[in-house]
């Protein structure tokens, strides 16, 4: 139940902010070669949430030996169902491999290799940092 909620929510929050990306360039000539790229921008930043949602402390039953005998160093820490609803459902539904994979496709296929091959490299070597920027965050904020 938790990864359908998460999913939801990540899959309509996707839609708005890929619509409100694409009305924006459409309506600014300027932005016109950022056409398509507002994926990248959205696997990363999901990559980003993920890397912080893994990081984040692990808050253990009640009931619990190691809950009862472990002290957390801060007061947050996140149910494993909510790892879930975030983790699972949320960054799952929000990002989007196969739209990026289209993407790709679609600009080999126009003959814009390097255009393919700088959202390449954007999209993997973005998502690795800003999920390992998220993770070191992460534990920075909660290993107080």
């Amino acid at each position: 139940m938790a990864v359908g909620v998460g999913a939801v929510c990540g899959a309509l929050c996707r839609h708005h902010a890929g619509r409100l990306a694409t009305e924006r360039i459409a309506k600014d000539p300027k932005l016109k070669a950022l056409t398509g790229w507002h994926t990248a921008g959205i696997n990363i930043l999901g990559s980003f949430i993920l890397g912080g949602v893994f990081s984040t402390p692990l808050r253990e039953p009640q009931n619990s030996i190691i809950a009862k005998s472990a002290k957390q160093n801060c007061g947050f820490a996140l149910s494993p169902r909510m790892k879930l609803l975030v983790g699972v459902g949320f960054c799952g539904a929000f990002t989007t491999f196969s739209t990026f994979s289209v993407d790709v496709v679609n600009m080999i296929n126009k003959g814009e290799l390097m255009r393919a091959s700088s959202y390449i490299a954007v999209n993997n070597v973005g998502g690795v940092c800003a999920a390992g920027l998220g993770m070191m965050m992460a534990k920075r904020v909660f290993s107080r």
